[in-house]
């Protein structure tokens, strides 16, 4: 599973190799302790990869072949591609801006995706 972290100062992905079900569990369980709002709701989340990176053509790959593949890959200009994933959002409010998605996908797709953004976290942090 791949959990993104959206904070004020950006995106951060991990992979989890505890199930949704689990990690929502426990996200309930935290905010009923702390006596605090949590909003759990379906839905998408997106990031942009550069167009470049040679690996892409990977993970394009690797969704071809999945009939019911949670990701999409969409170009946006010649600079940028899209990559969009259904999951579920959790955070303190339904307005939030800063949160945790979740999804599963295949374990291919998953490899490819958190590669990918690693590396364009990479090439990010060589051009500053």
């Amino acid at each position: 599973m791949l959990k993104l972290n959206y904070t004020e100062v950006g995106l951060y992905m991990e992979r989890v190799m505890t199930s949704l079900e689990m990690l929502i569990a426990q996200r309930v369980i935290l905010a009923m302790r702390l006596g605090q709002t949590l909003h759990v709701e379906p839905g998408r989340a997106s990031f942009l990869l550069p167009a470049d990176i040679p690996e892409l053509a990977h993970l394009e790959a690797a969704l071809w072949q999945e009939s019911n593949s949670k990701v999409s890959v969409m170009t946006v200009d010649d600079e940028f591609v899209e990559v969009s994933l259904w999951g579920s959002w959790i955070a303190d409010s339904a307005e939030a801006h800063e949160g945790i998605f979740l999804t599963m996908m295949s374990a291919r797709a998953e490899f490819f995706v958190y590669k990918l953004w690693n590396e364009s976290q990479l090439h990010i942090s060589s051009l500053a």
